[in-house]
């Protein structure tokens, strides 16, 4: 568990750098860019992550699973995953103004049709990462991964000051794809294609059973702007991506990286015949999870109003952050026992699972994007609380569950009303103003940490542990 830890340590700081990266550029294209152009680059976004999700469907899994020689396993997929990503570029390409008449937003579709080529690019990458998962090596991960949102990020940035408008995240979006797979390269990690038969049988049997869930997922975080895109214009999807944006960060950068450690360590439990260890495993996890992003969570809901710093036009945004919060905390939870479920080998109730969030969201989105924003983001919050319990339940009846669950949300309860205590008591001594905005929030994290840390020693002593 110690090896588990450091791993989620490394992948911690991949994604402080690569999404902190992300971050900078959200800020930068939200002073820069009017409602309407950060609309089209979140509807430009959310295609490609869809098509990146098609491309790489269970490699991480394939690979972290596999009992045949991992290379081999790689250089199959390489080649099933960069092809599919050509034929997606391409499908792409040539798609791209009905795609844009559908969205009822014609200046997305050369976004489109420049955005997809990126995907070649990013599959072969997803592949070398795949096999640096399947050892927990996120260490030599921080080159490609991380580098590559750096230059990334850079690259928008540079080009948003000048003026290219939506144009500069799609160019920063290449040049991260184009650089992950040299980074790779570089730190290490070739994969030369290679075609085996039974390893292309074996990853495809998975693909068939994980794939539909990894497209269910990426679909769950990319419908509701399509929804509102179509229903309500792309200026309403601007203030709805600059919400979801923020409120994504926690998740992308506890959740997301618990849930890259958490599957190869299930994975290798039940490899070695350790099954009976996966319900602590999974405690662990969620606790951290809970703790970390239910205090990050508490802080940003806090600071929700202080969105106006990026312009009077954004102050729309300051509602439905708050409810998104909520969904974040319920989102990351179930990515985490997804991650679980599937290492398990229950990957069909996992599905299930993924499926009927989706059901149940389109259902939601179908009856209230209409009436607004804030009604799309109350409507994730809504669906995503009713699916905790099942996934819950799921744990449960297949002896996975972690234990203790009761006295870790009381524990993240005790941080939250501390921290929100804090700031009734001293928000009101801060300005309007950036350095205000920073003063409030470190008097929020310091009232959050004062009641979770004497809840949560045994995750500081484990952190002490993995330091010395």
């Amino acid at each position: 568990m110690t090896g588990a830890v450091r791993g989620s340590l490394w992948l911690f700081l991949v994604n402080l750098v690569g999404k902190g990266g992300q971050m900078a550029v959200t800020l930068v294209l939200a002073a820069l860019l009017t409602e309407e152009g950060l609309g089209l680059v979140a509807l430009t976004v959310s295609l490609v992550n869809i098509g990146q999700v098609v491309q790489s469907m269970g490699v991480y899994d394939v690979i972290s699973r596999t009992g045949r020689d991992p290379r081999r396993m790689a250089g199959t997929l390489l080649v099933l995953s960069v092809g599919t990503g050509a034929a997606l570029a391409l499908a792409l390409v040539a798609a791209a103004d009905p795609i844009a008449a559908a969205l009822d937003a014609p200046a997305v579709a050369p976004l489109i049709r420049l955005a997809a080529l990126s995907l070649p690019f990013s599959a072969a990458a997803g592949v070398q990462l795949g096999l640096m998962h399947r050892d927990l090596d996120f260490r030599r991960r921080l080159l490609p991964d991380a580098g590559g949102a750096v230059l990334g990020a850079a690259t928008t940035i540079v080009l948003a000051v000048q003026g290219f408008g939506p144009y500069a995240l799609v160019y920063g979006l290449l040049c991260t794809a184009v650089a992950q797979p040299v980074l790779g390269a570089v730190a290490g990690v070739w994969v030369r294609p290679a075609w085996d038969v039974d390893a292309a049988v074996e990853a495809v049997r998975w693909i068939a059973v994980v794939g539909p869930g990894a497209l269910v997922a990426v679909l769950l975080v990319n419908v509701d702007y399509l929804a509102i895109g179509r229903e309500l214009g792309t200026e309403a999807v601007g203030v709805y991506s600059l919400a979801y944006r923020l409120a994504w960060v926690p998740y992308i950068m506890v959740a997301v990286v618990l849930g890259g450690v958490v599957f190869p360590l299930c994975a290798k439990l039940i490899r070695t015949g350790r099954r009976d260890e996966l319900p602590q495993a999974a405690g662990r996890f969620t606790h951290a999870v809970l703790v970390v992003t239910g205090g990050l969570y508490a802080v940003t809901a806090a600071l929700a109003d202080r969105v106006v710093l990026f312009g009077d036009r954004w102050a729309p945004a300051a509602l439905p952050l708050v409810l998104l919060c909520g969904y974040g905390l319920g989102f990351g939870l179930l990515h985490l026992w997804y991650q679980v479920i599937r290492a398990a080998g229950h990957a069909r109730r996992y599905l299930a699972l993924e499926l009927a969030h989706l059901v149940a969201l389109v259902v939601g989105l179908a009856l209230c994007t209409r009436y607004g924003v804030v009604a799309v983001a109350a409507t994730q919050l809504v669906v995503v609380w009713a699916m905790v319990p099942l996934a819950w339940i799921v744990l449960a009846r297949n002896g996975i569950a972690p234990p203790g669950l009761t006295r870790m949300v009381a524990a993240v309860g005790a941080g939250v009303g501390c921290c929100l205590a804090a700031g009734w008591v001293f928000g009101d001594l801060f300005g309007p103003s950036l350095p205000g905005a920073l003063g409030e929030a470190a008097v929020l994290v310091l009232g959050y940490t004062a009641a979770a840390l004497p809840a949560n020693r045994r995750t500081v002593r484990e952190l002490r542990e993995v330091r010395r």
